[in-house]
């Protein structure tokens, strides 16, 4: 019982933290974007994506960095991606309950034209950004 009072109580004081410090500068919002996120998120049955996937945690992490940079999402994918999704690492329309776990719960949490931090799946390491959904 004590833990459930401590789960429930605790989403009450990081909301209000991030509201109040999210004004102070993006990395407050950056490291929230997952709780704070679900509320703005509109429901959807479909999302449009693009990605970048390394075998390699070392590979991704220079993805990342490249992204932080401000190069643009579509050439760090071209350039770091292993796999077919070269071309600017376009995923297209992926319809809910086609992609594995995580990368699914990222792909409809995530802010639209927001890239993710990288995030390992059963088919490697990825980068995620969505740009649109729809039911």
């Amino acid at each position: 019982m004590p833990k459930a009072k401590a789960y429930a109580a605790a989403p009450k004081p990081k909301s209000a933290a991030s509201k109040s410090t999210s004004g102070k500068g993006k990395s407050a919002a950056a490291t929230t974007t997952a709780s704070s996120s679900a509320d703005k998120v509109k429901p959807a049955n479909h999302c449009k994506c693009r990605h970048v996937l390394c075998e390699k945690q070392g590979k991704i992490m220079e993805a990342y960095a490249k992204l932080q940079e401000g190069m643009a999402f579509a050439t760090v994918a071209s350039t770091y991606s292993e796999d077919k999704a070269r071309d600017g690492g376009n995923l297209g329309w992926l319809a809910r309950g086609s992609m594995v776990g995580p990368f699914q719960d990222r792909a409809f949490a995530q802010p639209i034209g927001k890239y993710t931090e990288p995030f390992k799946t059963t088919h490697g390491w990825h980068i995620l950004l969505v740009e649109d959904r729809k039911m």
